[in-house]
Protein backbone atom coordinates (compact mmCIF):
# COMPACT_ATOMS: atom_id res chain seq x y z
CA UNK A 1 0.00 0.00 0.00
CA UNK A 2 1.21 3.54 -0.94
CA UNK A 3 -0.70 6.78 0.12
CA UNK A 4 -0.97 9.37 -2.30
CA UNK A 5 0.61 12.26 -1.62
CA UNK A 6 -0.11 13.82 -4.78
CA UNK A 7 -3.58 13.29 -4.83
CA UNK A 8 -3.91 14.02 -0.77
CA UNK A 9 -2.00 17.17 -1.03
CA UNK A 10 -2.00 19.15 -4.77
CA UNK A 11 -5.22 17.88 -6.38
CA UNK A 12 -8.54 20.39 -6.14
CA UNK A 13 -10.67 19.85 -3.33
CA UNK A 14 -10.23 20.14 1.25
CA UNK A 15 -8.93 16.50 2.68
CA UNK A 16 -9.82 15.53 5.92
CA UNK A 17 -7.54 14.94 8.46
CA UNK A 18 -8.50 12.47 11.52
CA UNK A 19 -6.81 13.20 14.56
CA UNK A 20 -5.70 10.51 16.94
CA UNK A 21 -4.40 11.28 19.98
CA UNK A 22 -3.12 8.18 21.75
CA UNK A 23 -2.37 10.73 24.98
CA UNK A 24 -3.50 11.15 28.51
CA UNK A 25 -3.65 15.18 28.62
CA UNK A 26 -4.74 16.00 25.04
CA UNK A 27 -6.92 18.88 25.64
CA UNK A 28 -9.85 17.36 24.07
CA UNK A 29 -9.50 13.70 24.01
CA UNK A 30 -6.68 12.85 25.98
CA UNK A 31 -7.08 9.42 27.89
CA UNK A 32 -10.19 8.13 26.13
CA UNK A 33 -8.33 5.37 23.74
CA UNK A 34 -7.41 2.83 26.45
CA UNK A 35 -5.51 0.44 24.63
CA UNK A 36 -4.03 -0.67 21.00
CA UNK A 37 -7.40 -1.97 19.67
CA UNK A 38 -9.26 0.63 20.37
CA UNK A 39 -7.43 3.33 18.89
CA UNK A 40 -6.79 1.38 15.77
CA UNK A 41 -10.81 0.73 15.67
CA UNK A 42 -11.08 4.57 16.33
CA UNK A 43 -8.60 5.78 13.03
CA UNK A 44 -10.41 2.72 11.05
CA UNK A 45 -13.29 4.01 11.95
CA UNK A 46 -12.27 7.62 10.80
CA UNK A 47 -11.40 6.48 7.74
CA UNK A 48 -14.66 4.70 6.84
CA UNK A 49 -16.86 7.94 7.98
CA UNK A 50 -14.54 9.78 5.01
CA UNK A 51 -11.12 10.60 6.82
CA UNK A 52 -8.42 10.80 3.80
CA UNK A 53 -5.58 10.29 6.42
CA UNK A 54 -5.82 9.62 10.20
CA UNK A 55 -2.70 11.45 12.38
CA UNK A 56 -1.43 9.61 15.62
CA UNK A 57 0.24 11.86 18.48
CA UNK A 58 2.12 10.86 21.10
CA UNK A 59 2.86 14.18 23.03
CA UNK A 60 0.21 16.78 23.90
CA UNK A 61 0.74 19.82 22.49
CA UNK A 62 -2.01 22.21 24.17
CA UNK A 63 -0.78 25.17 26.04
CA UNK A 64 0.88 24.64 29.09
CA UNK A 65 2.12 20.73 28.21
CA UNK A 66 4.88 19.75 29.02
CA UNK A 67 7.49 17.58 26.43
CA UNK A 68 7.71 14.24 27.22
CA UNK A 69 10.97 11.43 26.13
CA UNK A 70 11.70 10.10 23.05
CA UNK A 71 11.12 6.78 24.68
CA UNK A 72 7.39 7.48 26.25
CA UNK A 73 6.20 8.82 22.88
CA UNK A 74 7.14 6.04 20.69
CA UNK A 75 5.77 3.88 22.93
CA UNK A 76 2.51 5.06 22.79
CA UNK A 77 2.53 5.76 18.63
CA UNK A 78 4.47 2.86 17.35
CA UNK A 79 2.03 0.03 18.31
CA UNK A 80 -1.15 1.88 17.14
CA UNK A 81 0.67 2.80 14.06
CA UNK A 82 1.67 -0.59 13.23
CA UNK A 83 -1.40 -1.99 14.08
CA UNK A 84 -3.31 0.69 11.68
CA UNK A 85 -0.77 -0.21 8.69
CA UNK A 86 -2.13 -3.50 8.45
CA UNK A 87 -4.98 -1.56 6.88
CA UNK A 88 -4.24 1.38 5.04
CA UNK A 89 -1.29 3.51 4.06
CA UNK A 90 -2.64 6.92 5.27
CA UNK A 91 -1.44 7.53 8.36
CA UNK A 92 0.49 10.67 9.62
CA UNK A 93 2.80 10.82 12.60
CA UNK A 94 1.80 14.35 14.94
CA UNK A 95 5.74 14.56 16.78
CA UNK A 96 8.21 16.96 17.15
CA UNK A 97 11.16 14.36 17.57
CA UNK A 98 13.35 13.30 14.27
CA UNK A 99 13.60 9.91 16.15
CA UNK A 100 9.84 8.96 16.64
CA UNK A 101 9.39 10.48 13.03
CA UNK A 102 11.73 7.77 11.81
CA UNK A 103 10.37 5.15 13.97
CA UNK A 104 6.90 5.85 13.29
CA UNK A 105 7.76 5.85 9.30
CA UNK A 106 9.41 2.71 9.82
CA UNK A 107 6.53 1.17 10.84
CA UNK A 108 3.98 2.52 8.30
CA UNK A 109 3.63 5.74 8.44
CA UNK A 110 3.47 7.65 5.70
CA UNK A 111 3.37 11.70 6.82
CA UNK A 112 5.14 13.25 9.11
CA UNK A 113 3.13 16.46 10.61
CA UNK A 114 5.85 18.37 12.60
CA UNK A 115 4.38 21.17 14.77
CA UNK A 116 7.59 22.80 15.52
CA UNK A 117 8.68 23.02 11.50
CA UNK A 118 11.90 20.74 11.54
CA UNK A 119 13.17 22.83 14.29
CA UNK A 120 14.65 19.97 16.65
CA UNK A 121 18.41 18.76 16.03
CA UNK A 122 18.61 16.60 13.04
CA UNK A 123 15.05 17.03 12.20
CA UNK A 124 15.71 18.58 8.08
CA UNK A 125 18.74 15.57 8.24
CA UNK A 126 16.17 13.20 9.35
CA UNK A 127 13.33 14.56 7.04
CA UNK A 128 15.31 14.22 4.00
CA UNK A 129 16.51 10.76 4.13
CA UNK A 130 13.13 9.69 4.95
CA UNK A 131 12.22 11.26 2.09
CA UNK A 132 8.25 11.40 3.04
CA UNK A 133 6.23 14.25 2.73
CA UNK A 134 6.28 16.71 6.13
CA UNK A 135 4.02 19.16 7.29
CA UNK A 136 5.87 22.62 8.44
CA UNK A 137 3.48 23.86 11.20
CA UNK A 138 4.17 27.42 12.74
CA UNK A 139 4.28 27.72 16.62
CA UNK A 140 5.86 31.04 18.22
CA UNK A 141 7.53 29.62 21.01
CA UNK A 142 6.98 26.21 22.38
CA UNK A 143 4.06 24.52 24.37
CA UNK A 144 4.47 25.47 27.65
CA UNK A 145 4.70 29.13 26.86
CA UNK A 146 3.39 30.16 23.55
CA UNK A 147 0.19 31.68 24.62
CA UNK A 148 2.20 33.66 27.29
CA UNK A 149 1.88 36.96 25.57
CA UNK A 150 2.07 36.17 21.55
CA UNK A 151 2.77 39.41 19.49
CA UNK A 152 3.71 39.80 15.74
CA UNK A 153 4.23 43.16 13.64
CA UNK A 154 2.54 41.68 10.87
CA UNK A 155 1.20 38.00 12.02
CA UNK A 156 0.83 36.54 7.55
CA UNK A 157 3.86 37.67 6.86
CA UNK A 158 6.35 36.19 9.94
CA UNK A 159 4.33 33.63 9.83
CA UNK A 160 4.68 33.16 6.03
CA UNK A 161 8.81 34.12 6.75
CA UNK A 162 9.17 31.12 9.03
CA UNK A 163 7.68 28.25 6.81
CA UNK A 164 9.70 29.99 3.54
CA UNK A 165 12.33 28.95 5.88
CA UNK A 166 11.47 26.10 6.99
CA UNK A 167 10.84 25.04 3.32
CA UNK A 168 13.65 25.99 1.89
CA UNK A 169 16.07 24.41 4.82
CA UNK A 170 14.27 21.01 3.96
CA UNK A 171 14.94 21.51 0.29
CA UNK A 172 18.31 22.51 0.74
CA UNK A 173 18.69 19.24 2.09
CA UNK A 174 17.68 17.31 -0.41
CA UNK A 175 14.02 17.16 0.51
CA UNK A 176 11.82 17.66 -2.44
CA UNK A 177 9.79 20.61 -2.83
CA UNK A 178 6.50 19.20 -3.71
CA UNK A 179 6.74 16.74 -0.69
CA UNK A 180 5.88 19.73 1.83
CA UNK A 181 2.86 21.55 3.25
CA UNK A 182 2.29 24.54 5.42
CA UNK A 183 0.07 24.86 8.87
CA UNK A 184 0.01 28.51 10.04
CA UNK A 185 0.02 26.98 13.58
CA UNK A 186 -3.89 28.25 14.68
CA UNK A 187 -3.63 28.32 18.61
CA UNK A 188 -0.15 27.99 18.60
CA UNK A 189 1.20 31.26 20.02
CA UNK A 190 -1.53 33.28 18.93
CA UNK A 191 -4.30 35.43 19.79
CA UNK A 192 -7.67 35.65 18.54
CA UNK A 193 -7.23 38.24 16.60
CA UNK A 194 -3.95 36.96 14.96
CA UNK A 195 -5.91 33.55 14.15
CA UNK A 196 -9.03 35.55 12.67
CA UNK A 197 -6.19 37.35 10.77
CA UNK A 198 -4.91 33.97 9.11
CA UNK A 199 -7.67 32.01 8.83
CA UNK A 200 -8.58 34.94 6.17
CA UNK A 201 -4.75 34.70 4.57
CA UNK A 202 -5.36 31.34 3.29
CA UNK A 203 -4.57 32.00 0.13
CA UNK A 204 -2.22 34.51 0.50
CA UNK A 205 -0.01 31.99 2.45
CA UNK A 206 -0.26 29.78 -0.15
CA UNK A 207 0.96 32.20 -2.59
CA UNK A 208 3.55 33.56 -0.21
CA UNK A 209 5.36 29.65 1.09
CA UNK A 210 4.72 28.42 -2.39
CA UNK A 211 2.86 25.21 -0.23
CA UNK A 212 -0.59 23.83 -0.09
CA UNK A 213 -2.14 24.74 3.27
CA UNK A 214 -3.57 22.90 6.12
CA UNK A 215 -5.71 24.27 8.92
CA UNK A 216 -6.39 23.05 12.19
CA UNK A 217 -8.64 24.78 14.22
CA UNK A 218 -10.82 21.81 15.43
CA UNK A 219 -12.65 22.44 19.28
CA UNK A 220 -9.49 25.09 19.69
CA UNK A 221 -9.97 28.10 22.58
CA UNK A 222 -10.61 30.71 19.57
CA UNK A 223 -14.32 28.96 19.52
CA UNK A 224 -14.61 29.72 23.38
CA UNK A 225 -13.20 33.44 23.00
CA UNK A 226 -15.87 34.43 20.75
CA UNK A 227 -18.71 32.36 22.43
CA UNK A 228 -19.84 33.80 25.57
CA UNK A 229 -21.27 30.46 26.24
CA UNK A 230 -17.31 29.08 26.76
CA UNK A 231 -18.02 25.69 25.61
CA UNK A 232 -15.70 23.30 26.80
CA UNK A 233 -13.75 21.81 24.38
CA UNK A 234 -16.05 18.57 23.28
CA UNK A 235 -18.83 21.05 23.05
CA UNK A 236 -17.13 22.98 20.40
CA UNK A 237 -18.50 21.17 17.23
CA UNK A 238 -20.54 23.85 15.52
CA UNK A 239 -17.44 26.43 15.52
CA UNK A 240 -15.36 23.61 14.06
CA UNK A 241 -17.37 22.88 11.08
CA UNK A 242 -17.85 26.90 10.63
CA UNK A 243 -13.57 27.22 10.76
CA UNK A 244 -13.54 23.73 8.39
CA UNK A 245 -16.23 25.45 5.90
CA UNK A 246 -14.41 28.60 6.17
CA UNK A 247 -11.05 27.31 5.33
CA UNK A 248 -12.16 25.12 2.47
CA UNK A 249 -13.50 27.62 0.99
CA UNK A 250 -10.07 29.80 1.15
CA UNK A 251 -8.79 27.12 -0.15
CA UNK A 252 -7.37 25.00 2.54
CA UNK A 253 -6.22 21.80 0.79
CA UNK A 254 -6.71 20.22 4.45
CA UNK A 255 -8.66 20.47 7.46
CA UNK A 256 -7.29 18.44 10.85
CA UNK A 257 -10.04 17.54 12.55
CA UNK A 258 -11.58 15.75 16.22
CA UNK A 259 -15.24 14.80 14.12
CA UNK A 260 -14.63 13.55 10.91
CA UNK A 261 -17.84 12.07 9.94
CA UNK A 262 -19.77 15.76 10.81
CA UNK A 263 -17.04 17.56 9.04
CA UNK A 264 -17.03 15.31 5.75
CA UNK A 265 -20.51 16.12 5.97
CA UNK A 266 -20.81 19.45 6.23
CA UNK A 267 -18.18 19.55 2.89
CA UNK A 268 -19.90 17.19 0.97
CA UNK A 269 -22.67 19.80 1.22
CA UNK A 270 -21.12 22.92 0.80
CA UNK A 271 -19.04 21.15 -2.16
CA UNK A 272 -23.09 20.47 -3.95
CA UNK A 273 -24.39 24.05 -2.83
CA UNK A 274 -21.13 25.80 -4.67
CA UNK A 275 -21.86 23.62 -7.80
Amino acid sequence: MTFDWQGFAHRPGTRVMGILNVTPDSFSDGGKLASIEAAVEAALAMLAAGADIVDVGGESTRPGAAPVSVAQETDRVLPVIAGLARYTSAISVDTMKPEVAAAAIAAGAAVWNDVSGLRAPDAVETAARLGCPVILMHMQGEPRTMQAAPTYTDVVAEVAEFLVSRRDAAVAEGLAPELLMADPGIGFGKTLAHNLVLLNAIPELERLTGMPVLIGASRKSLIATIDPAKPAANARLPGSLALALHAAANGARVVRVHDVAETVQALRVAQALSG
